[in-house]
């Protein structure tokens, strides 16, 4: 949770006199609600705690081994995102990265949408997966993070009819202002916004000395879970505390109707509170809030358990149907792209999953290839949840260029994905430079980048020529981007990614990072540099790009300066090489 409030207060009123309901939600949170708590609570699956506090623990270990935190912009916030995101790709679940370029750290919000349901019809449940930098932020907000992924794996593997589309969210950017969730809001249309039925929210959900709180607690989409927590004896308050400082607000503020579970974080327990539900009265519900303590050690294992079961509560009561769902299921390809040289060939990972009903047999083929380039899959069909190895060889003669192969899974229904193709007219290693414009003397092209950073200016020298690109050096909020699309060949021995960076600032802390440069080349981030690495002249930074082999990938800069006191980060001489 963010430790400030955005504003001194919400228009809650005008936010629950809309009447935009969930369909299958009683008209009020009152007594219809409760009552059918018995009878959807049946359905519901019983979440494991011990498989929610195994998450608990990687992200634990996560924060050890990456300088103690899993603060945005960290090393320890992208690994948190790759954990995650690896158990849902392996659940079959739809994975799509989303870059927050407004963040104060730039980086990924992690979206995973279950195929089930109409895709207009959008119940969403998110939470924040960055930390402070002060731990490892295993209640603020591991909790919450673990909470859905375990409830997202417990979809994916019961797989029931669904009547309407479960969307999961994991945020970047909380901590420094729900700067991923508002940059998310802001990217949706006016229609992609009306899809989505309700969005609940889960921040701080296993507090040690923790109470029971819910947002818009009288809304009817708090009813649900209201209702699970009312059919334990709860009795759960308004969760007071968290109104707009977490990831629900910029959602109130488009429209949307939300709620969404916490236990609290730095306000005081109530001796009524301690009476109602134990603890300690005069004593704030996370002690370790924002601090070093906040470990896996900091979790309340019912408070945990409790809030995991009621958020299959209201994903069954919201979207999961009573009948037989139809037999469907989904293909992906890894990497989505690859190269190949005449008379060469290169592999990839067809995968399949069962998105309803049960299991069938998919046949593999595909279309789109050039002249030359043939396709074909070991084994040719599978059982929908197995793989399968797709080769693709070019002849001698092979047409070259760059294609779209669409692969196609053919069962009951037909689905398919793309694969970017790229044929290179050498056999074994093309090799060579694949940067265009390395040291920025031809102009922009091929380059995308903000106005004014490539540049001639001499306010910042070059280290070879005149032309450079320089980030940032306003002194005041600013966020620059340079970027370019690399196509890396395959069947090399070494991939090379080399920069020339020099930092120039005004900062005078030696202990804050006010300013960042951000590095990443396709979803993984491969360095962030700050004011904090300001020095005289240029410097050499290099790094193993061999995991991209065969793909076509974005080489991105990101620069981003606060409000006041310039930094300036200039580049130079741009080069990746294959040999």
């Amino acid at each position: 949770m963010r430790r400030t409030t955005l504003t001194t207060g919400l228009a809650l009123a005008s936010v629950a006199a809309l009447t935009a309901t969930l369909a299958t939600q009683p008209a009020s949170a009152s007594a219809p609600a409760v009552a059918a708590a018995p009878v959807a609570a049946l359905a519901a699956p019983d979440i494991s705690v011990t498989n929610v506090q195994a998450h608990l623990s990687q992200f634990q270990s996560i924060a050890t081994s990456n300088g103690g935190n899993r603060r945005s912009g960290s090393a320890g916030y992208t690994a948190s995102l790759n954990y995650v995101k690896g158990k849902l790709q392996a659940a079959g679940y739809t994975v799509t990265e989303q870059l927050c370029t407004t963040c104060t750290y730039p980086g990924n919000n992690l979206i995973a949408e279950w195929p089930g349901g109409p895709a207009d019809q959008v119940v969403m449940f998110g939470a924040h997966l960055d930390g402070v930098s002060a731990g490892p932020g295993i209640n603020d907000n591991g909790s919450g993070s673990s909470v859905l992924l375990e409830n997202a794996l417990v979809l994916a593997q019961q797989n029931p009819s669904m009547t309407k589309r479960v969307r999961f969210a994991w945020w970047n950017g909380e901590e420094q202002g729900l700067q991923g969730s508002r940059f998310y809001v802001n990217s949706l249309n006016t229609t992609q916004r009306g899809y989505i039925k309700g969005y609940y929210n889960f921040d701080m959900v296993a507090s040690t000395n923790g109470g029971y709180f819910i947002n818009r607690l009288t809304s009817a989409t708090a009813a649900p879970l209201k209702a699970y927590w009312d059919s334990l004896g709860l009795q759960p308050e308004e969760n007071v505390e968290g109104q707009g400082r977490s990831d629900d607000y910029y959602f109130q503020q488009a429209g949307i109707q939300t709620s969404g579970y916490a236990t609290g974080a730095s306000y005081t327990k109530t001796s009524a509170q301690a009476a109602k539900w134990g603890g300690t009265a005069g004593a704030s519900y996370d002690p370790c809030y924002h601090r070093s303590c906040d470990t896996t050690s900091n979790i309340n294992a019912t408070g945990l358990n409790r809030s995991a079961d009621g958020v299959a509560y209201a994903i069954w009561n919201l979207a999961v149907g009573t009948g037989t769902p139809t037999n469907d299921f989904s293909v992906a390809v890894s990497p989505t792209s690859g190269s190949v040289a005449r008379g060469g060939s290169t592999t990839a990972t067809v995968s399949t999953a069962t998105t309803s009903g049960s299991a069938q047999t998919v046949a593999l083929s595909a279309s789109g290839a050039p002249s030359g380039v043939t396709v074909s899959f070991s084994p040719s069909s599978v059982t929908s949840g197995g793989s399968a190895t797709m080769t693709v060889t070019a002849s001698s003669t092979a047409t070259t260029g760059t294609y779209t192969i669409t692969v196609i899974g053919t069962g009951s229904v037909a689905h398919t994905a793309t694969y970017t193709l790229t044929v290179t007219g050498t056999g074994g290693c093309s090799g060579g430079q694949v940067v265009g414009n390395s040291s920025f003397e031809s102009g922009s092209a091929p380059w995308t980048a903000s106005s004014g950073v490539i540049t001639n200016d001499s306010g910042q020298a070059a280290r070879t020529g005149t032309w450079k690109a320089w980030l940032d050096g306003y002194g005041s909020s600013h966020t620059d981007t340079l970027s370019q699309s690399l196509t890396i060949p395959a069947g090399c021995s070494t991939y090379t990614l080399s920069f020339w960076l020099h930092i120039d600032t005004a900062e005078t802390t030696t202990t804050t990072a006010y300013d960042r440069l951000t590095v990443q080349l396709g979803s993984t981030t491969l360095a962030t540099y700050s004011n904090l690495n300001a020095a005289s002249g240029y410097t050499q930074r290099t790094f193993n790009a061999a995991a991209y082999a065969g793909q076509t990938v974005t080489l991105k800069f990101t620069g981003v300066e606060d409000a006041s006191l310039q930094t300036s980060f200039v580049v130079d001489d741009v080069t990746l090489t294959a040999s």
